[in-house]
């Protein structure tokens, strides 16, 4: 009896603690679901972000040096006037033209090195990022030949200059990643746009060569941007000014203008296919924009640039840079009204249809100047690149430690391209007493929030020891990089209205929970 007596009471206990149990998991699966809606405002303001929107332009010959100034940089992150433009703009990026006018038959001096580490320098303390392009000459010698404007020889450089060059400075980009952008190759041809070039094949009728490019100069080519490849960390893209370029160096020099694209399978993997992106320095000039999109043969096919070739290649840039960087610039007002904004010509549907993160303020500006006058100028200084909206969260009020704290975020994506530099997204709970910071990563890759919406649900676990309370939540999307990660002018802003804290580079999210 006494036996049975205790059986029974251990079998109320065990039932009682049961109960208490489920009724705590009970009690905290409702904590965790009772969220609260909350919408936002849109911003129209046009307001400076990193790594995209209009550039400013800048170039240095190693003859005769002179370092950037932090302080200028830092001005253009303000509206700042362009010369013989009727706009102004705020940059964050800064395009840098290397002319290494005195070394093309020598090596690289150790004085041009730090000086590039001192313009590195000045642009961290800026808050701005560099877009390099190193090359051995930016003028075009006219004289008695066919193309007239420009002749041989043009001055630039032989391979195994450029590869001794490229090594050199495989430091100095290595050490200064977290500053980069991302680099052009550069280095063939003058203004290293890779044709009229003394040592890689001239397609030009100045070359003799059937206006093509052969399989020697391909293959020489290829070499160039492997070596940069391995120069410029892994997680730097290179900017290419041909699609076909790109073609001929991941699928070799006899693939054709149909080779593929790059998909998201394959995309933002550190890979060769996935780090080689795009500067179109003819952006809309022509119908193939100035050589472009051609196909410029080799040794046993010729230069073709019909409609098919031209539709073909521009298909493939278009699918290709949704997962690469994008950029360039305007160089002529021929092509009008087409280069012209809508409904007369087609320039945002063209940005956005190949993804366009970044383009020169500063060239050109007959160009860019018609897109002010023409009342769409407003419209690409906010929509270059990414511009992240948020338009409503579902956000909890009450969250209890050790349990996982579920979030949802609608945004929508309204700008060009997305980012293409991998970066963080956190989530930020500050305590409304102490001002303490607490920060979670999110698991969502920005890189991947392309245009239109973006839907992310994430659910964040809190700590069995996390500090009670009341906590402000926000958003941080800040720089990859620890060096600068801290740095507000390296986060992303959202475009709402009263979200953006400046001194933090956090975005609210207006919304305090309590964790119990």
């Amino acid at each position: 009896m006494i036996k049975k007596n205790i059986w029974y009471a251990l079998s109320i206990c065990l039932a009682v603690m049961v109960l208490f149990v489920s009724c705590k998991n009970q009690e905290d699966s409702l904590v965790n679901i009772e969220k609260v809606n909350l919408s936002y405002a849109e911003s129209t303001e046009d307001f400076p972000n990193p790594e995209r929107g209009f550039y400013r332009y800048s170039e240095v010959n190693s003859s005769n040096y002179e370092v950037l100034s932090a302080e200028e940089l830092k001005g253009y992150r303000s509206p700042q006037s362009i010369q013989s433009a009727n706009y102004k703009v705020s940059s964050t990026l800064v395009f840098r033209y290397y002319i290494l006018d005195d070394v093309v038959s020598t090596a690289i001096s150790a004085s041009f090195i730090s000086n590039i580490k001192k313009d590195f320098e000045a642009a961290r303390t800026a808050g701005v990022k560099l877009i390099p392009r190193f090359v051995y000459t930016a003028t075009a010698k006219p004289g008695n030949c066919p193309e007239g404007f420009i002749c041989p020889l043009y001055g630039d450089a032989p391979k195994a200059i450029i590869l001794n060059h490229i090594t050199q400075l495989k430091p100095v980009l290595r050490e200064n990643a977290d500053v980069i952008a991302c680099v052009q190759l550069g280095f063939i041809g003058t203004w290293g746009e890779q044709y009229y070039s003394d040592f890689f094949g001239d397609a030009s009728s100045n070359g003799g060569q059937g206006n093509k490019l052969l399989d020697n100069n391909w293959r020489d080519r290829i070499e160039v941007i492997k070596a940069l490849l391995d120069a410029v960390p892994a997680d730097r893209m290179i900017q290419l000014r041909y699609p076909q370029i790109k073609q001929r160096y991941i699928y070799g020099i006899n693939s054709l203008i149909t080779s593929a694209a790059l998909t998201e399978s394959n995309a933002f993997n550190q890979s060769d296919i996935a780090r080689l992106g795009f500067h179109n320095d003819c952006f809309m000039a022509s119908v193939n924009d100035f050589g472009t999109y051609e196909d410029y043969g080799n040794s046993s096919t010729p230069r073709t640039s019909d409609g098919t070739v031209i539709n073909t290649l521009k298909d493939y840039f278009k699918a290709d840079s949704k997962f690469v960087v994008v950029g360039g610039e305007t160089c002529s007002d021929d092509y009008s009204p087409a280069n012209d904004c809508e409904p007369a010509g087609k320039i945002q549907a063209e940005l956005a249809s190949l993804h366009y993160s970044f383009i020169n303020a500063h060239y050109n500006n007959a160009v860019n100047n018609d897109w002010q006058d023409g009342g769409c100028m407003d419209n690409i200084k906010r929509n270059l690149g990414y511009r992240f909206v948020l338009q409503t969260a579902a956000l909890p009020d009450n969250a209890v430690k050790g349990t996982v704290m579920n979030i949802t975020l609608n945004l929508k994506n309204v700008g060009y391209a997305s980012p293409y530099n991998k970066r963080p997204l956190k989530l930020v709970l500050r305590n409304t007493a102490s001002g303490e910071v607490k920060s979670f990563g999110l698991s969502a890759d920005v890189r991947k929030w392309y245009s239109g919406v973006v839907t992310v649900t994430e659910g964040v676990p809190i700590p069995a020891d996390f500090p009670a309370g009341d906590y402000e939540m926000l958003i941080q999307l800040p720089d990859a990089y620890a060096s600068i990660a801290a740095r507000p002018e390296f986060s992303i802003r959202l475009a709402n209205a009263n979200v953006w804290e400046a001194a933090t580079g956090y975005n609210k999210l207006n919304h305090t929970v309590k964790i119990n």
